[in-house]
């Protein structure tokens, strides 16, 4: 996946929401054609104090978007609305 993508997902191997998140992220990017980056956890302490007991977490350009669902609607709202 592309480094300019303006979506990341932070997830930990064996976290079955992250699974759920990577399947909504996969409909919701099918739609918009934006393209998405998936950071694990596991071996990186900064992002584990970060994020750690709020996984999945999805980032929309570097922000914050949403953790433990991807709430699809919104996202795709987000996704498509011009920035200001």
């Amino acid at each position: 996946m592309s480094t300019d993508a303006r979506l990341m997902l932070i997830t930990r191997p064996g976290c079955h929401l992250c699974d759920d998140a990577r399947e909504a992220l996969a409909r919701v990017v099918a739609v918009t054609g934006d393209r998405w980056t998936e950071r694990d956890v596991t071996g990186d302490l900064e992002l584990e104090r970060e994020y750690g007991d709020r996984l999945p977490v999805l980032l929309l350009d570097g922000r914050e978007h949403g953790y433990w669902r991807v709430e699809e609607e919104r996202l795709l709202r987000d996704l498509t609305t011009p920035q200001l």
